[in-house]
C-alpha cells in the first residue's frame, strides 16, 4: 500500500510538472543579457515556537490562542499588501467573530486561508475580488469557484465549511457555503468527521497529504509573533523538563528576534538546541538567526541537521538553497529548490531561484524556460513576471 502511495504521488506531480512545462525555447540578445540582473525571492525567515501538542490531536473545534494583533502583524510579515477588500484588521476580526459563533478556531482557520490564498497574494483560478479565503468550489482547470459579496460572507463560508467537517449540527448564522449540502448529501464520510486539522490532509486538498502539518507550521510561526514590551517571565512555560526549559529559551529568543537583537536570539535558540538537539523547530529558529548574523556555513549545517530529521520541510531546502546559490553552489542550490518543489508543487519562488542559478551560470535558455514555469505557477507575483519581463526583453 504504501508503494502505490508513493507511485500515485510520483505521477500527480509529473503531471503537475508536465503541465507547466510547456514552454518555449528562443535566441537571446547576448548584449542585453550581459546588462541583465534577474531579482532573488527573499528567504523565509519567520521563526516559530515549539509545538508541545502533538499535531494530530489539535481540534478544528475550540479557542483561539493566537490573538488577533499577533494574526494580523504574521499576516502583515507575510505580505505588506494583501489583496483583499477591507483592512487586514477587520478580516481578522471577521474571523474571530464568525469563528466564535460557530466555535471554529479562527487563528488556525487564518492559516488555512493565508495557505490556500498564498497570503492573499492569489495567482491561482481564484481572484482577490470572489473573497474566496479557502478555495471553496475551486476544482483546478480554470473553475473559480465560489463568490461571496463582503469579505466576511467570505470569511463566514469558511468557517461554516469547516463546521460542516468536524460536526453535524446546522450553522447558527444563516448558512453561505455553497458546498455545504454537497458535504452533507454526497460526503458522509467526511459529514461530522473530521476533528483535527491533520484529518483535511487528502480530504480538503488532494493529494494533500501534509496538509494539516503545513497549516499547523503556519500556526506556530504566527504564535511567534509578539507586539513588543513582552518579557521572557510573560510569555514562560510552567515546568522544568528538559522541553520546558528549552521552549522557554525559544520564546526568549523569539523576543530577541522580534527586537532584532540577532546575536540574543541565537545564543537563545542555540541553548535550546543544546537541551533538545533533535526538536526541528528550535533548530529551524537557530538557523534563521545565524542567517541573520551572516554565519551562512553554520546555518547550512543547522538547515542539514532540521532537515535530516524533518525531510518533508520544503522551506528548510528552499533557504538552505538560497545560502548555497549565494555562494555559488548552483548544483546544490537547485537540488535544493526542485526538493522544494517535490514537495510543494506550486512553490513559485522556488522555481524563480532555479531560472536565477541557471541564468548565473550562462544557461540562458534553461533560465528561460524555469521563468516561464514560475509564470504559470503563479501569475501574480511581482518579483517573477519582473525577471519574465526582463528575460523576453533578451529575446530575439
Amino acid at each position: 500500500m504504501k508503494k502505490f502511495l508513493k507511485l500515485a504521488l510520483t505521477v500527480l506531480m509529473l503531471v503537475a510538472l508536465i503541465s507547466f512545462q510547456n514552454v518555449e525555447a528562443a535566441e537571446f540578445n547576448h548584449a542585453l543579457l550581459s546588462q541583465t540582473q534577474l531579482t532573488e525571492s527573499a528567504s523565509k525567515d519567520i521563526p516559530k515556537i515549539i509545538m508541545r501538542e502533538n499535531p494530530n490531536d489539535i481540534t478544528i473545534f475550540g479557542e483561539p490562542v493566537a490573538t488577533q494583533s499577533q494574526m494580523v502583524k504574521f499576516i502583515l510579515a507575510r505580505n505588506p499588501k494583501p489583496k483583499i477588500n477591507c483592512s487586514v484588521e477587520e478580516l481578522v476580526s471577521y474571523y474571530y467573530e464568525e469563528g466564535a459563533v460557530e466555535g471554529i478556531r479562527p487563528d488556525i482557520a487564518l492559516c488555512q486561508a493565508i495557505k490556500e490564498t498564498g497570503t492573499w497574494n492569489y495567482g491561482g483560478d481564484v481572484t482577490p475580488d470572489q473573497n474566496n479565503y479557502c478555495g471553496l468550489g475551486t476544482t483546478g482547470g480554470g473553475v473559480k469557484g465560489g463568490y461571496f459579496p463582503t469579505p466576511q460572507i467570505g470569511a463566514r463560508a469558511h468557517i461554516q465549511h469547516l463546521l460542516v467537517y468536524t460536526s453535524t449540527r446546522p450553522t447558527k448564522r444563516e448558512n453561505v457555503d455553497p458546498r455545504y449540502d454537497h458535504i452533507v448529501n454526497n460526503r458522509r464520510d467526511v459529514f461530522g468527521n473530521i476533528h483535527t486539522w491533520t484529518g483535511l490532509n487528502g480530504v480538503w486538498a488532494s493529494p494533500g497529504h501534509n496538509y494539516g502539518q503545513e497549516i499547523l507550521g503556519l500556526w506556530q510561526q504566527a504564535l511567534a509573533m509578539y507586539s513588543g514590551g513582552e518579557s521572557v517571565g510573560q510569555v514562560a512555560r510552567e515546568g522544568n523538563t528538559p522541553e520546558d526549559r528549552a521552549a522557554n529559551f525559544v520564546l526568549s529568543g523569539l523576543i530577541h528576534y522580534g527586537e532584532k537583537n540577532f546575536t540574543s536570539a541565537e545564543a537563545d535558540f542555540q541553548a535550546a538546541v543544546n537541551i533538545t538537539p533533535d526538536e526541528p523547530d528550535a533548530l529551524w529558529d537557530l538557523a534563521l538567526a545565524q542567517e541573520k548574523n551572516g554565519k551562512v556555513a553554520e546555518a547550512i549545517q543547522t538547515y542539514d541537521r532540521m532537515l535530516q530529521i524533518k525531510p518533508n520541510f520544503e522551506t528548510g531546502y528552499y533557504n538552505r538553497g538560497l545560502l548555497k546559490l549565494s555562494r555559488n553552489d548552483y548544483n546544490g542550490a537547485i537540488s535544493d529548490f526542485k526538493r522544494a518543489l517535490q514537495i510543494e508543487s506550486r512553490f513559485v519562488e522556488a522555481q524563480n531561484e532555479i531560472a536565477i542559478a541557471h541564468f548565473r551560470q550562462g544557461m540562458y535558455n534553461e533560465a528561460w524556460q524555469d521563468i516561464q514555469i514560475a509564470a504559470k505557477i503563479n501569475t501574480t507575483n511581482d518579483i517573477v513576471n519582473s525577471n519574465y519581463a526582463k528575460l523576453k526583453a533578451c529575446v530575439k
